[in-house]
């Protein structure tokens, strides 16, 4: 079944994980992952730095995901440094090792390299991939817009066109305001594009990391987000319990009103998957229902 399938009978949950720079890493991290597999995430995304110095690494776990744990794996491919024939053959080696989903990306500009000048946008980079096989294309979306994009409009607009370029799924940025993602929504049924959205939520454990992103972002944070972060900033395991309970509130939230689904950016930390899957899972659970039994469910907003 393809993941655009999946979204039809459930609202869909999904992690990322990036690649350890070890093999030593790379086994701890499968082990721990073995760990959440009652979990049963519908897929988890494997980041891959733009410059492609983890293709090796990302590829083997991966195929670990993929293979070993039986869990769907979704690719991350970032063109701006990349050739076409850099992503042919890379779309070559996932296949060898039957991954199908992939996360089609521009990449983070370094101002030290060169771009190919093959895809300078990732639209660019999904409709080059459909012509490499039947890969199931996935891209990045900002409810509070690109930072390099000039207004809303000019957002909507290039995410459209990623979308006629062969996407069938987008993934949010990291959201920390739901009202964001909602205004967001509804601007993408005026622009016509009706494929699944998952919202990217990432649990604030720590508060120097999210600093660091948010500010790369552009994010603007809610007072309530940035309350917390001052409140718990020099308490470690207040920080990560009160981060996994913001969370857990979004998701409450976003579940209730309809949301396709939600990405979990783990950061590698399955404590906090576990903690998280463990205080929502039957929102997740009651919702599938609705939607494969509408006329039982006595709601006809799904």
């Amino acid at each position: 079944m393809s993941l655009k399938d999946t979204f039809k009978n459930k609202t869909v949950f999904s992690l990322e994980v990036y690649p350890p720079k070890t093999p030593e890493g790379t086994k701890k991290l499968v082990n721990a992952l073995t760990g959440i597999k009652r979990i049963k995430p519908d897929f988890i995304s494997i980041t891959l730095g733009a410059g492609g110095s983890q293709n090796n690494n990302a590829l083997e776990l991966s195929s670990m995901i993929q293979n070993d744990l039986n869990i769907p794996a979704m690719a991350h491919i970032p063109g701006i440094y990349r050739s076409k024939k850099d992503v042919a053959d890379f779309l070559k080696q996932l296949k060898q090792h039957n991954i199908n989903n992939v996360l089609a990306l521009r990449g983070d500009i370094n101002p030290d390299e060169t771009p190919v000048g093959d895809f300078n946008h990732a639209s660019e980079l999904a409709e080059f991939i459909k012509t490499q096989g039947d890969f199931d294309i996935t891209c990045a979306c900002y409810p509070q817009k690109h930072p390099e994009s000039i207004d809303l409009v000019d957002d909507t607009l290039h995410l459209k066109e990623k979308v006629d370029n062969g996407v069938g799924h987008l993934i949010t940025q990291m959201v920390f305001d739901n009202q964001a993602f909602y205004d967001f929504r509804q601007r993408l049924k005026l622009a016509g594009i009706n494929v699944p959205v998952e919202v990217g939520i990432m649990p604030c454990t720590n508060c120097n990391q999210i600093k660091h992103i948010t500010e790369l972002s552009g994010l603007e944070m809610p007072k309530k987000f940035v309350d917390i972060m001052n409140k718990y900033a020099n308490n470690k395991e207040a920080m990560r319990d009160a981060g996994i309970a913001y969370a857990v509130d979004q998701i409450v939230d976003l579940v209730a009103n309809g949301v396709d689904g939600i990405h979990l950016y783990t950061m590698n930390n399955t404590y906090v998957a576990k903690k998280i899957w463990e205080a929502t899972h039957s929102l997740f659970e009651a919702t599938s229902y609705q939607l494969q039994h509408p006329s039982l469910s006595g709601s006809d907003n799904q």
